[in-house]
């Protein structure tokens, strides 16, 4: 019964993460929350970078289209410089540059930032509460940049804004969404310009974990229950980032800031 039992609180932190990722408001910040209220320490990152790896499929299947378009595209202007696939480069070659601030900050400081906050809840209370105050910010914001139209700069401010991200409890979809919109990109084009930038992070994230997780001393016994997080992630992440490209196509990520503006101040005060 307790193997159950614990068995359902993984699955649970899974679908809470797969949930959480796509839309902004914070996956670390919601499972250690959960982590909190469900009375479940984990040890190190490798929960996080499976579950991460489980919503980094979804986002890949939801957008493979797009990715196919750009990676051909981009291949044949560099092969052929034909014109018409310039643009298509040129998004790349942003996603690239957009990388950037976040890989070098990460790999350079991510441990020391994590451990700096690691088990806080304190911290993504207020954290949540500074994400809701930007999302509120840009709520009404309605830009026409769309994805031949972006600039150098339109790059780099939505790459920082990602490294910003690694501060738990600042959401990576909330926070490259507001700096995406704030440089005035249409929606459509600041979600994905902000999703396909999350691809390489993530992937990135994974293989470096992949050692971490083979040298896991209880690594048997923690298949079945990362498994389990593992699909549960994965589902929820699809239907989730399918759900919060609806809200982004109706602009009311507002919705997203009253709810940060609940949950922020109860994290404080209660947890």
């Amino acid at each position: 019964m307790e193997d159950l039992i614990n068995l359902l609180k993984y699955l649970l932190l899974g679908i809470f993460q797969g949930v959480t990722e796509p839309i902004p408001v914070s996956s670390s910040g919601h499972v250690l929350i959960l982590q909190k209220l469900l009375g479940i320490e984990l040890e190190g990152l490798t929960f996080e970078i499976i579950v991460n790896f489980a919503s980094l499929l979804a986002v890949l299947f939801i957008f493979r289209e797009s990715i196919s378009q750009l990676f051909f595209g981009a291949t044949r202007y560099i092969v052929k410089r034909n014109s018409e696939d310039k643009s298509d480069f040129r998004f790349v070659l942003f996603l690239i540059i957009g990388t950037i601030p976040a890989g070098v900050i990460g790999f350079l400081f991510g441990d020391d930032i994590a451990g700096q906050l690691d088990g806080n809840v304190k911290v993504v209370g207020v954290t949540l509460l500074i994400t809701g105050v930007a999302l509120f910010l840009i709520r009404n914001l309605r830009g026409r940049k769309n994805d031949t139209d972006l600039k150098l700069r339109d790059a780099i401010i939505v790459g920082f804004a990602q490294a910003i991200a690694l501060v738990p409890g600042i959401s990576r979809s909330g926070a490259t969404i507001v700096a995406a919109m704030g440089m005035g990109m249409r929606q459509d084009t600041a979600l994905k310009f902000s999703f396909l930038m999350y691809i390489p992070i993530s992937f990135g994230v994974t293989l470096l974990g992949i050692s971490d997780l083979i040298s896991m001393p209880n690594l048997n016994e923690m298949i079945l229950p990362y498994t389990v997080a593992f699909l549960g992630s994965l589902v929820a992440s699809y239907f989730a980032l399918k759900w919060f490209m609806n809200i982004m196509a109706k602009g009311n990520l507002v919705y997203f800031a009253i709810y940060c503006f609940i949950v922020g101040p109860l994290v404080i005060i209660f947890l």
